[in-house]
């Protein structure tokens, strides 16, 4: 069978910028474990595969080693192809339906507007050894309903300047983490890293879904809704997050790097 397989950089308008996903736009969902195998041979923090038989259309995410229930670059990467190959009128909104929730996207003028769900944090008190283990002292510890431990930063340079031990993160509760602190240039709200060795994936470059429970906090935190936000990997990544009642809206641009057949 062929098959195409898209590499799009989501949360960039530049290619090798942002972050990286594989998409796959099928007429039915293939085997668990070939789309295990295709992620794994991408080798990118997530690839899609896209059903479009159902309504909505039903969307599913790998790592390299493992499926994951809701990836937000991947949804910008999938979406934009959708809209860039004329499968759905750009007029339109695109349903997804995950794993664990239904997600819709539609064109904005600066980019592709996407409504997820808002993830509640609770704080928690201290992560031994966590100084050794990242780099540096976190002014305050979260921990996310999806289990991600956010962790505040004084400055932006802790941030920046971060050392993670890879290898032993996960056997201290630290196996999916994310770094923050408030950005020191006027145009950027807060700053980011992420971590996720527990998914196979050392750091993130762009990471969508976990503004589900960041921006939630730091709106709690400054009383701001609206954010630009840079994730300070080494490509980088812009996006645009407003905090909703119930939801959290994220709006980033994607550009595609390749489009291949794939034969299996």
């Amino acid at each position: 069978m062929k098959y195409t397989i898209y590499q799009v950089d989501a949360f960039t308008d530049e290619i090798f910028k942002g972050n990286p996903a594989g998409v796959m736009i099928l007429d039915q969902n293939l085997s668990p474990q070939l789309m295990q195998n295709i992620a794994n041979e991408m080798n990118l923090s997530e690839t899609a595969f896209v059903d479009i038989s159902q309504s909505p259309f039903d969307i599913r995410f790998f790592t390299p080693t493992t499926e994951i229930s809701l990836c937000g670059h991947a949804t910008l990467a999938s979406a934009y192809i959708l809209y860039q190959k004329n499968i759905v009128s750009k007029n339109d909104t695109i349903n997804f339906k995950t794993l664990e929730t239904n997600l819709t996207i539609s064109q904005r003028d600066d980019g592709l507007q996407m409504v997820f769900p808002k993830f509640k944090t609770k704080a928690i008190t201290k992560i031994d050894h966590f100084y050794e283990l990242v780099g540096f002292q976190p002014n305050k510890l979260y921990l996310s309903e999806n289990g991600w431990v956010i962790a505040i930063a004084k400055n932006e340079s802790d941030i920046t300047n971060a050392t993670p031990k890879f290898s032993e993160l996960d056997a201290h509760g630290l196996g999916h983490l994310i770094i923050t602190s408030l950005a020191t240039n006027d145009s950027i709200d807060y700053v980011l890293r992420c971590f996720a060795p527990k998914s196979g994936i050392n750091e993130d470059p762009v990471t969508g879904s976990i503004q589900c429970a960041l921006a939630p906090l730091w709106n709690t935190l400054t009383g701001i809704t609206n954010f630009r936000v840079k994730q300070l990997s080494a490509r980088t990544g812009i996006l645009n997050v407003n905090v909703l009642d119930n939801n959290v809206e994220i709006i980033g641009k994607a550009v595609t790097f390749f489009e291949a057949s794939l034969s299996i």
